[in-house]
């Protein structure tokens, strides 16, 4: 999945930002709020993790005017101010969720995953198709009931896959979930990615799983092609 951080302490950038990609999350970072909004704007994301107090936009103002363009994308706040009215004002201007400085890391990290399922509809925590088996809180996988070892990349890909069964997903839509903007658009990345997870999640000659469509994308589901 794929996280934009909008922070304007580089320090507390840095180390959230370094616990999301620990995680496996694609994060886009901005130190201010026109860059945020600006990035808001062009990519794709899953959650947008936005500061209030930022330089040349505020982080009201970027919220308001994504939602006044129809940006659906959940935002969860970053707040210094512990008051139930700043809250609210947040929470109807449009943001989904809100945590207030200093925060835990997990904490945050267990919001954003929440966001996330949200996004796609479901907060179940684990998503099942045929004998795979993807706790999304864990972050395990298990086929036929053994564990699938899987690097974090790999698991988001997956998962990816996963809260969309069934649907043919573009090789676009991954890029823009599962990897940040540093991705070269002519590389074979997504091919490479996809081909080391079928081999993964198809061990002991079970059925695949992954299916191409091709000109078009993946799909995940159980049964033939």
């Amino acid at each position: 999945m794929r996280v934009l951080l909008v922070e304007d302490s580089k320090r507390l950038r840095t180390t959230v930002g370094a616990a999301l990609r620990r995680s496996g999350y694609a994060v886009d970072a901005a130190a201010d709020g026109e860059e945020g909004l600006w990035l808001a704007e062009s990519n794709d994301y899953d959650v947008v993790v936005l500061d209030i107090m930022l330089p040349k936009l505020d982080g009201l103002s970027l919220l308001h005017q994504l939602r006044q363009r129809s940006k659906p994308t959940h935002v969860l706040l970053l707040t210094a101010k512990d008051t139930v009215g700043d809250r609210v004002h947040g929470l109807r201007l449009g943001a989904d969720d809100y945590l207030i400085k200093p925060f835990a890391l997990d904490e945050l990290l267990a919001r954003v995953e929440a966001l996330c399922r949200r996004a796609y509809g479901s907060k179940q925590p684990r998503l099942v198709i045929a004998d795979l088996e993807i706790d999304t809180v864990a972050k395990e996988v298990f086929r036929a009931q053994q564990p699938v070892s899987l690097k974090p990349r790999e698991y988001l890909l997956l998962e990816y896959l996963a809260r969309r069964a069934g649907e043919v997903v573009r090789r676009s839509d991954i890029e823009a979930h599962i990897y940040d903007g540093t991705l070269d658009p002519m590389s074979n990345v997504v091919e490479s990615a996809i081909s080391t997870l079928r081999k993964k999640i198809g061990l002991h000659n079970q059925a695949p799983l992954i299916h191409t469509r091709h000109g078009l994308g993946y799909v995940l589901k159980a049964g033939p092609e």
